[in-house]
């Protein structure tokens, strides 16, 4: 590529105009700006342009941030593009109250400053609103208006001072490539030759999609929009953004008038053109927390149309199979200038400094991309925007796309199944209701306990006493063969894998600049062939992404082909020694060691590790074979009490041995060494990517650390996310949480600064608004780690 590439923005909205913003002021400056219609610069009709920056994921609130800090500081004309008049959030229900305290947390978490009020302080802030119908609010000074036609403009107006150009009346009829790269872009009006192409194309983005052999998952979903008559109340300064997420309901004010997004129907509405019957409900439920509306009418209103995507999230990254060829689609006013920022980043750098995985364009399975599930999960995730939404709560979209071989022993179980990127996977299961151990469990509170049952808890129990079968199959599985397959994984990965076949080795994937991209877990089976576990679809497009182009190395996902089955107890060995073609009982296999055998006459490649810690075994088969596999283990635990556990325990037991979890634990923002992860990294192995950014860095060099915390209140069972308190001051975020049924201790793990990760030390963690008592403890004898 160039060194100041040819880029081709398609779309000239205020994602485009923020882009070319982005790109130019970073010194790639030959940019081409593409609208099919007019250059109008703006959407039609106009978005609201409301702005509240508190999200439940840390990336979304910093995209809204900085939009929010981005566009505060730019005028046009002498106008401003952003107003911050505050935004007030209003519960009418308790489910709202609780759940408005949570978001307060999040808030603190993210750097967001907010305050909790109670209703008679938000009637002071909105003059419109009844204090008698509300609980209670959460005030952000900071959130505001958006004037998304002014923001487009000024930022395409200091892109073009720069260089770049905006043109309009160019529909794209095609995109040509050469060598797996794109080379133009091809318009009713003419070619212009790229190196970069970015679609911005909002609605059209699929069309676009289609033309490279793309599939960009977003649905068109209307939302209803109306302006009021004058409204005398409204003659003073303007009252901060008001949301009523109860009734799916968001207020600006355009001068006297107000604005009233609605949001509470069920898609469709009864087509594209504003009807009352459709707003009618949500018009009642305005006036409710409104009195002055019911002396007022609908002036005006028109549907939005806003592509949503099967989880609500932006499309980001560039295209598998077409290098040079990007997406940043389902992308709202509030977020464009931080999304807009996170591209330029990761074109212009190889990586944004924000981490973006959970919208990154190839997080979805290949099965999550058909028609049906993508069009039906958009609608649910149009559905539950303003849903309370648990950490813990089941999937209740489409039934699950993918089962495991084990699915009706499981259902037979009384699984209770949680969907996760398409499998049903278990929580745990109804039939081990009677076990003793139930009795063992301690209560939660109503909320902690919403989608959980002490059962969970039971399942840990009998895991760590005995032995359990935890069905691991949604695992993705990858196979690398061929004769550079070694250098291939020493390069991409930081520990040494150059290691006996039979070897397994825990190891991570880096970006540039050092931060943690993935972990894995690779098994050497032979000289050239290798078995890797991996997180998901992100790992492996990142792999094959930088697959050498010589053919020497092959990647096969074997996770469709295939199951796998954790064997994990202390009596685990008992259950394999009679149907095993090795000898367990003279322990024949090392920690961390992989061997193929035969288990009740069914092939398997055992490979001694859990994932839980302790002893036991993940056994993988093919699909066809689990049942039987399931089947021969179960009838031969049956002396032993084997029980089938689910993912409560999963997530119970790995907490307690402190085994960290890549997206939740640590992300791209995070080294090795701040994650506790340092042991994985061999820098005396040679060259591996990432390894030159880390020199000089270890342990005793960070300034934060992920940290294990004890939580002094057994039932304050926290879900993650929550800000932690050092000398009364917030310090820090919670990652990962659960109560260690085993250890009988309620822990947390943290990103806090170092000087306050020694063991020992108090700190508190904010849990609904309130203060918890914690302290940082030291990790598990046998250290941090990854998978076991």
């Amino acid at each position: 590529m160039a060194a100041r590439p040819r880029v081709v923005v398609v779309g000239a909205g205020i994602v485009g105009c923020a882009l070319a913003d982005e790109l130019t002021e970073r010194g790639w400056t030959d940019v081409t700006v593409l609208e099919r219609g007019e250059l109008s610069g703006a959407p039609v009709p106009p978005a609201p342009g409301l702005v509240f920056r508190t999200h439940r994921h840390k990336t979304m609130t910093e995209f809204a941030r900085y939009t929010a800090e981005k566009y505060h500081g730019l005028t046009l004309d002498g106008r401003r593009c952003f107003r911050d008049v505050g935004g007030l959030e209003v519960a009418t229900t308790p489910a709202r109250w609780a759940d408005l305290r949570r978001r307060h947390g999040w808030a603190t978490s993210w750097g967001v400053p907010g305050t909790l009020l109670d209703a008679d302080a938000c009637a002071a802030l909105h003059p419109l609103l009844d204090a008698g119908k509300v609980l209670g609010g959460f005030h952000t000074p900071g959130d505001g208006l958006a004037d998304s036609r002014r923001a487009a403009e000024v930022q395409a107006r200091r892109a073009t001072g720069r260089g770049a150009r905006f043109l309009g009346g160019h529909r794209v009829t095609g995109v040509e490539r050469s060598g797996g790269r794109v080379t133009a872009v091809v318009t009713g009006g003419g070619r212009f030759r790229a190196d970069v192409v970015v679609s911005c194309a909002g609605l059209w983005g699929p069309l676009l999609g289609d033309l490279v052999g793309l599939t960009v998952p977003l649905v068109p979903m209307a939302r209803q929009y109306a302006r009021t008559t004058p409204l005398a109340a409204l003659s003073g300064a303007a009252p901060p953004i008001l949301r009523h997420q109860d009734a799916g309901l968001s207020f600006r004010t355009h001068g006297n008038r107000l604005g009233v997004g609605a949001h509470g129907h069920q898609p469709p509405l009864s087509g594209l053109t504003f009807t009352p019957d459709d707003f009618g409900p949500s018009w009642a439920a305005a006036a409710e927390l409104l009195p002055p509306l019911r002396g007022a009418e609908v002036a005006e209103g028109v549907n939005v149309l806003v592509p949503f995507t099967p989880d609500g999230l932006p499309l980001l990254g560039e295209h598998p199979d077409l290098d040079g060829f990007w997406v940043a689609e389902a992308v709202e006013v509030a977020h464009s200038a931080g999304v807009a920022r996170a591209l330029a980043e990761w074109l212009v750098d190889g990586q944004p400094r924000t981490d973006v995985h959970a919208c990154d364009l190839a997080r979805f399975e290949p099965v999550q991309l058909a028609p049906e599930y993508v069009h039906a999960r958009s609608r649910q995730s149009f559905a539950e925007v303003y849903d309370i939404i648990h950490p813990a709560q089941p999937g209740d979209g489409p039934r699950p796309l993918r089962t495991s071989p084990f699915h009706e022993r499981q259902a037979e179980l009384g699984a209770h199944f949680r969907e996760a990127d398409g499998w049903a996977r278990p929580q745990w299961y109804a039939g081990n209701a009677d076990l003793p151990e139930v009795g063992k469990i301690p209560d939660r509170n109503e909320w902690a306990a919403r989608y959980w049952s002490p059962i969970g808890g039971a399942e840990a129990l009998v895991a760590r006493e005995r032995v359990a079968l935890f069905d691991l199959t949604p695992s993705k599985r990858l196979e690398v063969t061929g004769p550079g397959a070694l250098p291939f994984l020493q390069a991409m990965t930081t520990n040494q894998l150059d290691r006996p076949p039979g070897t397994i080795t825990y190891t991570l994937l880096l970006g540039e600049d050092g931060g943690v991209r993935g972990d894995l877990t690779v098994a050497r089976l032979a000289a050239d062939r290798f078995h890797a576990g991996v997180n998901g679809p992100l790992d492996l497009a990142w792999l094959r992404g930088h697959l050498p182009g010589d053919g020497t190395v092959q990647i096969h996902e074997t996770t469709p082909g295939t199951c796998c089955v954790g064997l994990w107890g202390p009596l685990a060995k008992r259950v394999l020694q009679p149907l095993s073609t090795l000898d367990f009982a003279h322990h024949v296999m090392g920690r961390h060691e992989a061997r193929f055998t035969y288990v009740g006459g069914v092939p398997v490649l055992a490979m001694r590790q859990s994932s839980v810690g302790g002893p036991g075994w993940e056994l993988h088969t093919g699909a066809d074979l689990g049942r039987r596999l399931w089947d021969a283990l179960w009838e031969a635990g049956a002396p032993h009490g084997i029980i089938a556990a689910g993912r409560e325990a999963f997530t119970s037991m790995r907490v307690e041995r402190g085994y960290r979890t890549w997206g939740t634990d640590m992300t791209t923002e995070h080294d090795p060494y701040e994650a506790g992860l340092g042991f994985a990294v061999r820098a005396d192995k040679g060259y591996f990517l990432g390894r030159d950014a880390l020199e000089g860095r270890s342990a005793a060099t960070v300034t934060r650390r992920l940290t294990r915390l004890l939580v002094g209140d057994p039932h304050a069972v926290v879900l993650g996310d929550e800000p932690v308190y050092a000398g009364g001051r917030p310090a820090g975020y919670v990652t990962s949480a659960a109560y260690g049924y085993t250890t009988g201790e309620n822990l947390a793990y943290a990103w806090l600064p170092v000087a306050h990760t020694k063991p020992g030390t108090p700190v508190e963690i904010e849990y609904f608004a309130e203060r918890v008592p914690a302290v940082v403890v030291a990790e598990p004898s046998d250290g941090p780690a990854g998978r076991g």
